[in-house]
């Protein structure tokens, strides 16, 4: 078996890992709806309810967050790639380009990108790096159809691909 070695290489070595995509959102205070795409995102505790979200310093999403002290995680179904690279692209108009809704306690919701939504309260903040790590608590989960996320890893998006033959579900990366 061979081996190879990398200089310290995050990017090659997260490609590797497959993982749910988000679009995270918040309102400014004036009413500006700011969003991102979001896949780097994790559960810390059930008890209270927290994620950790981390989104590059600097952006307009991130500070909308700091001012309003709440945001939304919009989990994406498999349907909505096209979501995902909207908000991933920086376009200034893609709140104009999808409908979403806005919450009482937290960001617009995709209404016909997520699957779920959650809403939370910012309960704390670090800066790493380039990035800032966001502690939330989350206050409401909302369910908007049967969860079958869109995924990406390996720089590709995937969905979870239903085995009718043995009644589970695989994983099936789509280009």
């Amino acid at each position: 078996m061979s081996h190879q070695r990398y200089e310290a290489d995050l990017r090659r070595l997260m490609a590797g890992f497959p993982t749910g995509v988000s679009v995270v959102t918040a309102l400014a205070p004036d009413g500006t709806p700011w969003g991102m795409t979001c896949t780097s995102l994790c559960s810390v505790a059930l008890d209270p309810p927290t994620l950790l979200v981390c989104l590059r310093a600097g952006s307009p999403t991130l500070r909308a967050i700091q001012d309003s002290g709440s945001l939304s995680v919009n989990l994406l179904h498999q349907r909505a790639r096209a979501t995902s690279e909207l908000f991933g692209s920086g376009a200034a108009d893609r709140f104009d380009r999808l409908p979403w809704v806005p919450a009482q306690n937290g960001g617009p919701h995709l209404i016909e990108a997520a699957h779920t939504i959650a809403d939370c309260t910012v309960t704390a903040e670090q800066t790493v790096g380039d990035h800032a790590v966001i502690m939330a608590r989350v206050t409401l989960v909302t369910s908007l159809c049967r969860p079958v996320p869109l995924l990406y890893g390996m720089r590709r998006y995937g969905s979870w691909a239903e085995d009718t033959e043995n009644s589970f579900l695989s994983y099936d990366f789509i280009s």
